[in-house]
């Protein structure tokens, strides 16, 4: 895989790059409300624009249905990074039409222009071959060279992710190599103990990197959601919890596995349990029991790992030489709820190994809840990539961009 180093070294001046990028940011009422993902390719942007490159940053945001939709336009995206770059970012207001062509013909050397998300037009994320690569060959106009640093997305059979680097000399830039370098430190030669934590809503998500973990990991930390199949798998009363009734077979498999490899499978001991799923609008306080894992009531469902079970989790992550946790391990978006995900967290930043978080709602987790990013060894611009790569898939946009 070509590093952007190795391109800046053969000179980009005047060249217009293209650099995809991964600016799925969160958006509330047009705001954005965690820039993570922006500050996460400012290395690549701020190097080729220094370097005197005309650079076209392009991404997608949310799931419009192909076609422009103002609700997803990348415009605050656009503005931010301009903020954080310090300079006018240029906006095309579409993807391959005229704003496109003449917002990139104006840019001059060092300067940055976005163009609108990628997925108004169909082409990008469409599974016939011929439409997708029709799509790139317009967005292959727009530049000379290509460099993929939307680690996010790199999991897509997508055109700006797989299609056009086949097109256009291309390189990998700082984010993808920096994800790509950590999370081989969590496949190969890696320091042990190795914990992993797992949560998040459905078990089936996990499933596949349970399966690679099994054979790797020292102990499996479950929460969230999906911590409820594997306690109804042994036989407990889960209330109106979360409940993949159709994965209890493989859970029992994976049980069973787990035991016979000497994996420490971990599940909760105690959990807070209600009635009512907490409102997460107006926060407010929300009524709940703290109860046996194996005794939630028939009326109640599991929001949160209790006390017990976090002074457990701790305890399990606190010898720690290596820590990936995706998922959080219960509604952390309410503060009555959070305290298991916090737990977590904390439990990482004390733990004097080497962390992952990966992407996705942990990433949200982490900063939502205050803590102090550099305290992690690594947070992931991409949850469900990172998933895939440990699940030892190949991944689309890396393998593009290997050729």
């Amino acid at each position: 895989m070509k590093t952007i180093d190795e391109l800046l070294a053969e000179g980009v001046r005047g060249k217009r790059v293209f650099v995809r990028a991964d600016l799925n940011v969160p958006l509330a009422g047009g705001t954005i409300t965690d820039d993570g993902r922006i500050r996460a390719v400012l290395p690549t942007i701020a190097k080729l624009a220094e370097a005197g490159a005309r650079v076209v940053v392009a991404s997608h945001l949310g799931r419009p249905k192909g076609e422009p939709d103002p609700a997803f336009s990348l415009a605050p995206a656009a503005r931010r990074l301009g903020e954080l770059l310090g300079q006018d970012v240029a906006f095309a207001t579409d993807t391959v039409g005229a704003s496109a062509k003449e917002t990139v013909a104006a840019l001059a050397d060092g300067r940055v222009a976005v163009i609108e998300n990628l997925r108004f037009n169909a082409g990008e994320t469409s599974k016939d071959d011929a439409e997708r690569g029709a799509f790139a060959d317009r967005l292959a106009e727009l530049a000379d060279v290509y460099v993929g640093d939307g680690f996010g997305a790199v999991h897509r059979k997508h055109a700006s992710v797989f299609d056009l680097p086949a097109r256009l000399p291309h390189a990998a830039g700082y984010l993808i190599a920096t994800e790509v370098g950590v999370l081989k430190k969590l496949t190969a030669d890696v320091k042990r103990p190795y914990v992993v934590v797992l949560g998040g809503a459905k078990v089936s998500d996990k499933l596949a990197v349970i399966d690679q973990l099994l054979g790797k990991a020292d102990r499996i930390l479950i929460g969230g959601g999906m911590a409820y199949t594997f306690l109804k798998a042994q036989g407990h009363e889960i209330g109106i919890s979360l409940l993949q009734e159709d994965q209890i077979p493989v859970v029992l498999e994976y049980l069973a596995r787990a035991e016979k490899l000497g994996v420490e499978l971990v599940l909760p001991v105690d959990i807070l349990a209600s009635s009512d799923f907490p409102d997460l609008k107006g926060k407010t306080p929300a009524e709940f029991i703290t109860v046996d894992a194996d005794k939630i009531p028939a009326d109640k469902e599991g929001l949160d790992i209790g006390p017990k079970t976090r002074e457990l989790y701790a305890s399990k992550i606190a010898d720690a030489e290596t820590v990936f946790w995706n998922g959080p391990v219960g509604v952390f978006e309410h503060p009555d709820y959070a305290n298991g995900t916090k737990a977590i967290a904390q439990a990482l930043t004390e733990s004097g190994a080497f962390t992952v978080v990966g992407g996705g709602d942990s990433a949200a987790a982490v900063r939502t809840l205050g803590f102090d990013e550099n305290a992690f060894g690594h947070i992931s611009t991409g949850g469900g990539a990172s998933l895939e790569y440990l699940e030892g898939k190949t991944l689309p946009g890396l393998a593009a961009l290997e050729v």
